[in-house]
């Protein structure tokens, strides 16, 4: 996490992938997609990028992208496969699980002692 290369990973997902505060799957400058309207940002990579933030320290971006991330769900809590941060709605496959899965991974990365993506990377010990 102290490495240069992760941390200019991250800016470089800031810089280009970043869509109305969500992160998008690839730079939809650079792909045609047939789509009228492109596709939205893809809420699995915006999770992974609150996880990348708590590895780097960024705690404080971290949580402040979960909230965000958390005040899209439906009135039911459940997310989809995209967000349209222009139209500010869901999109694509609903519900999907790759979100929520992501979304129980990341708050256990934030709420946990000893953070699991920490542990991943090994900079933490298992149940410490």
């Amino acid at each position: 996490p102290e490495d240069p290369r992760i941390r200019g990973t991250v800016r470089a997902v800031e810089k280009r992938l970043l869509s109305g505060g969500f992160v998008m799957r690839y730079d939809p400058a650079e792909v045609e997609t047939g789509l009228a309207h492109g596709e939205g940002a893809f809420l699995a990579c915006s999770f992974w990028l609150v996880d990348a933030y708590v590895l780097i320290g960024r705690e404080d971006e971290a949580r402040n992208l979960l909230n965000r991330l958390l005040r899209i769900r439906n009135e039911v809590g459940l997310l989809s496969e995209q967000y349209d941060p222009r139209a500010e709605r869901l999109v694509g496959n609903f519900p999907q699980a790759f979100s929520h899965i992501a979304l129980v991974n990341t708050a256990q990365n934030l709420a946990r002692p000893s953070k699991p993506a920490q542990q991943r990377a090994g900079q933490a010990e298992p149940g410490g």
